[in-house]
């Protein structure tokens, strides 16, 4: 299974009115781990950046002047993402401005090209219903370190996606929960690899432990012995 973490970041909030992608990134991911393969670029959009835009990712014209234009990039993004099920955090957003991209070039939606999109947004607002579900949100939500994101980029937002994607996820594909042990670099919103604090492991209480015992107990007398997470005792052995 092979899925792209991806997140972009724009001159503004509607494609529909011009607004242009100026940072694109994707990171890899197999068989819920990372594979340590990613793609980041810088865009120049052609045009101004919001002010209200610019407030969020800090990421300026003059940075942008001499940085490839998306025709120059689109064909080593759609080879890394071709074939694969996209995860993207508000997913319409990201989704139409890779289309509109696409549309200026005349090439297909990026739905012809990926194995699906999935929107952790979607998810998160499903399995927290009322509650906060941005990113920085989540990750308060599941205890993964984001003190280097004072700014949205789009590199470290996607190593960020993917933490929270596999915590909102864990245990839908298997009840036997294996550790990660892939390493996972702590990209700043500069780019650079920062040490990042362990994922806090939380083993239960003996008091829980017990309340957990009892509850199996009760499972078992309701279904007369059918509890299949309580050990069966060993058959003995027929009378000679």
């Amino acid at each position: 299974m092979r899925q792209i973490v991806l997140d972009t970041e724009t001159t503004g909030l509607d494609p529909r009115s011009g607004h242009r992608i100026i940072e694109v990134a994707c990171i890899e991911m197999e068989n819920r781990r990372l594979t340590g393969r990613h793609l980041h670029k810088y865009v120049n959009p052609q045009r101004e950046i919001d002010a209200g835009a610019q407030a969020v990712h800090g990421i300026t014209l003059e940075f942008l002047a001499d940085k490839p234009k998306f025709a120059d990039i689109v064909d080593e993004f759609l080879e890394f993402i071709s074939g694969a099920e996209l995860v993207i955090h508000n997913a319409p957003f990201d989704i139409g401005f890779l289309n509109a991209e696409l549309r200026r070039l005349d090439r297909v939606p990026v739905e012809t090209i990926c194995n699906g999109v999935t929107d952790t947004l979607k998810m998160a607002k499903e399995l927290h219903p009322g509650k906060r579900n941005s990113l920085d949100a989540l990750c308060e939500r599941y205890e993964i370190d984001n003190s280097t994101r004072t700014l949205h980029g789009a590199l470290l937002d996607t190593e960020l996606l993917a933490d929270v994607f596999l915590a909102m996820t864990r245990g839908q594909n298997t009840l036997m929960i294996e550790p990660d042990t892939a390493p996972r670099p702590n990209i700043g919103a500069d780019g650079q690899v920062r040490e990042r604090k362990p994922l806090l492991v939380r083993r239960a209480t003996e008091d829980e432990l017990a309340e957990h015992a009892k509850n199996l107990a009760g499972i078992d007398k309701e279904s007369k012995g059918a509890c299949i997470w309580l050990p069966k005792p060993e058959a003995e052995p027929a009378a000679n």
